[in-house]
């Protein structure tokens, strides 16, 4: 199978999408499929290259994936004419926006190819945390307090409750995020969320552990990984703007499985399938909640294309499920290749 792979990109998670694309050439079975490497440079630079490897940016050929269906694949220029290669299937390996938030899945529509993960319009929702909320809410989800503030709009700090979180509605990771203790810092925090997106969330903080799981699949045949759970010792969590997360965290333990009650584990579960259903997901997502003490479960948000490094939640919790990551590729391209219409 001629499979291209988009890695890169020109979002905060540039860096990370480039170790998860690293993760995945170790993990692809050469006997199954024949990659074609598709570099997006920081600056939106297209490269065909020979991989993710140090240097790609330097190397490679223009390229471009073309828009038209009769020609499904990428055109590399050449002199006076394009080469075209074939492909019959696209791994987007790209974080954050332009590479979550259905720009990519978009481009993928037009093209006709088929391709992994969520499609345009569960990409576009779930990057957007307020209407994520908003949909999930209406489905009897648990969210938290949020109110959003939008470009220009002054915020009172004085009837907010604290503390609170304040994030870009629609980033990745915990980039731009902030935890406000006092009203005084409302509005230094609202200015660095704005750094990475105009409309900002702010967010009443929820009172017990963050746990995620892993989700696989569409529709009604979906496989959830292992539960995990995050121990933080100050802070929040944010491995992926650790200086050397390879080796760990600062402030933060992740285990995996959670060390919950069986029950409790299943119940995560099954709200996170929830969840996955109410938001249109497809392929595969990360879903990362909060348990409360009362057993409650509440949203905080959904990844569609979720970090697949050597640290990441998402293959370490298929992994203790029995899924290791060359599996996990070889069911969402089956997943893609049967699941979209």
């Amino acid at each position: 199978m001629r499979i291209g792979i988009i890695f890169g990109g020109v979002s905060e998670e540039h860096p990370v999408s480039v170790k998860s694309a690293r993760e995945i050439a170790e993990h692809l079975d050469a006997d199954k499929y024949e990659p074609f490497w598709i570099g997006v440079t920081e600056s939106g630079a297209w490269r065909l290259c020979d991989g993710p490897d140090p240097g790609w940016e330097g190397g490679g050929r223009p390229v471009v994936l073309s828009p038209d269906r009769s020609a499904r694949g990428l055109l590399v220029p050449g002199r006076g004419e394009f080469e075209v290669i074939g492909l019959d299937l696209v791994l987007p390996v790209l974080h954050g926006k332009l590479g979550e938030d259905g720009a990519v899945q978009g481009l993928l529509e037009l093209s006709g190819i088929p391709y992994v993960g969520c499609d345009v319009q569960s990409s576009a929702l779930c990057m957007d945390k307020s209407l994520a909320y908003v949909v999930a809410g209406a489905a009897g989800i648990p969210t938290p307090d949020f109110r959003t503030v939008l470009a220009n709009e002054d915020v009172d700090p004085e009837p907010l409750t604290y503390p609170v979180f304040v994030k870009p509605a629609r980033s990745g990771s915990s980039f731009g995020v902030s935890k406000v203790t006092r009203r005084e810092e409302l509005p230094s925090a609202v200015r660095t969320a704005r750094r990475y997106d105009s409309k900002v969330l702010i967010e009443g903080a929820v009172v017990g552990s963050e746990v995620g799981c892993a989700i696989l699949g569409d529709g009604p045949d979906l496989i959830a990984g292992e539960v995990d759970r995050i121990s933080l010792s100050h802070g929040f969590f944010r491995i992926h703007q650790e200086s050397a997360p390879e080796i760990g965290s600062e402030n933060s333990t992740v285990t995996v499985p959670a060390d919950i009650p069986e029950r409790t584990r299943s119940r995560v579960q099954e709200v996170a399938k929830a969840i996955y259903r109410a938001l249109g997901c497809s392929g595969l997502a990360r879903v990362d909640m909060f348990l409360r003490e009362d057993g409650t479960v509440v949203l905080n948000e959904v990844n569609t294309f979720p970090g697949m490094t050597s640290y990441s939640r998402y293959p370490r919790m298929m992994a203790a499920a029995g899924i290791p990551l060359a599996e996990v590729v070889d069911r969402a391209v089956a997943s893609a290749l049967t699941g979209r219409s």
